[in-house]
């Protein structure tokens, strides 16, 4: 089997409601999706979302290292050669772990459907039979954001992830706001996305939220602040996790090195895709760290992949993968059984791609032959 084909989409997302994090505001999510034909006629899809903030990746900018610099390189591989293909991908240009994704969910999507199975069984078989879902809460006032939680565990949720880091003290009232109105029974995780900074900062927000029982704290100090994660989880009854500060296997190593993180944020975007996923998650495995897939808001192709990296890894105890659930139109189908998701053994990826919104949201393509 080889590849003949692959054509690069540059696509719009539309989103419900738009999504508030600590660094931006996003009205819709720019998406680029690949879809990889070969030689046997088998197509598969896989998908780059960009985070210039994490990666330093922009939309645009992943679009032409697809265009130009991998898919010309990979016509001809065979898509089942996994480190071969990673191998030409970081050789061609170092870095770029997002484009790089999109090529390795497609050749597993390949993979899987040229030999009848579902991805988790070319990762060891699925060791999860279902996982909760997390309800994430982009930032808003504290009345309103305890308001949509409110509201989501009324329709079944659980678990609530906050989207915080403005202000140590505005994000204190929301976090109280939240664990006030949904009571001691919901698990609420805060995610910061380095927006306190430092870990005095951190640690004055933590003093202030004792009695908030946290699930865990992500990334409150800047990405490569290894040692003020130290500091926070060392001075902290509060569970801490790294998220930017988790890019490949040199920053595992440290974190394991320093113990700087109760658990770890593997998302496919930051590290290349399933294939480093599943590294990282057996160096977390080794050091006894545990680990979440999580999520820059991909749709439902980026989502399906994250999710069978999850089901196939006991050392994976939580996903936040609810990109699709905050889409008013997506260009596949994955299915939640809210507030659940659970996989079906369909091969590949599992989902089935809609070419005609995929057409009607793309902005544009480029298609790269042999």
């Amino acid at each position: 089997m080889k590849i003949t084909e692959i054509e690069i989409y540059a696509i719009h997302l539309p989103l419900h409601e738009p999504f508030v994090i600590s660094y931006a505001t996003y009205d819709y999510m720019p998406s680029i999706i690949v879809k990889l034909t070969t030689d046997t006629g088998v197509v598969g899809y896989g998908e780059s979302v960009a985070d210039d903030h994490v990666t330093g990746e922009s939309w645009g900018g992943t679009f032409q290292v697809l265009k130009n610099t991998l898919a010309p390189k990979l016509i001809g591989e065979d898509p089942k050669n996994m480190e071969r293909i990673h191998h030409i991908m970081d050789a061609a240009i170092y870095g770029v772990p997002t484009a790089k994704a999109a090529i390795d969910i497609a050749c597993f999507d390949v993979v899987g459907k040229s030999l009848g199975i579902p991805v988790y069984d070319l990762l060891g078989g699925k060791y999860h039979e279902a996982f909760p879902i997390t309800h994430v809460l982009s930032i808003a006032s504290p009345g309103e954001m305890a308001k949509e939680a409110e509201e989501k565990v009324v329709g079944g949720y659980r678990s609530m992830k906050m989207k915080v880091g403005t202000c140590v003290a505005d994000d204190v009232k929301r976090i109280q706001a939240v664990r006030n109105r949904v009571g001691e029974d919901i698990a609420i995780r805060v995610d910061v996305n380095q927006g306190w900074k430092t870990s005095a900062n951190t640690l004055q927000g933590l003093q202030k939220l004792e009695n908030c029982s946290l699930d865990w704290l992500e990334q409150p100090v800047l990405a490569d602040d290894f040692d003020g994660m130290v500091e926070v989880k060392s001075k902290s009854a509060v569970p801490v996790m790294i998220d930017e500060g988790l890019r490949g296997m040199r920053d595992m190593r440290e974190i394991i090195a320093k113990r700087a993180a109760d658990k770890v944020n593997i998302k496919l975007m930051k590290c290349g895709g399933i294939y480093p996923a599943m590294k990282l998650a057996v160096m977390a495995e080794m050091a006894g760290i545990e680990c979440q897939i999580g999520s820059m808001v991909e749709s439902s192709i980026g989502s399906a992949a994250g999710f069978h990296v999850a089901f196939s890894k006991k050392i994976i105890t939580s996903v936040e993968l609810t990109g699709p659930l905050k889409f008013s139109k997506d260009v596949g189908n994955l299915q939640y059984d809210v507030p659940f998701i659970r996989l079906t053994n369909k091969p590949g990826l599992g989902i089935e791609i809609d070419e005609q919104v995929l057409q009607e949201l793309t902005q544009f393509s480029e298609k790269v032959i042999g």
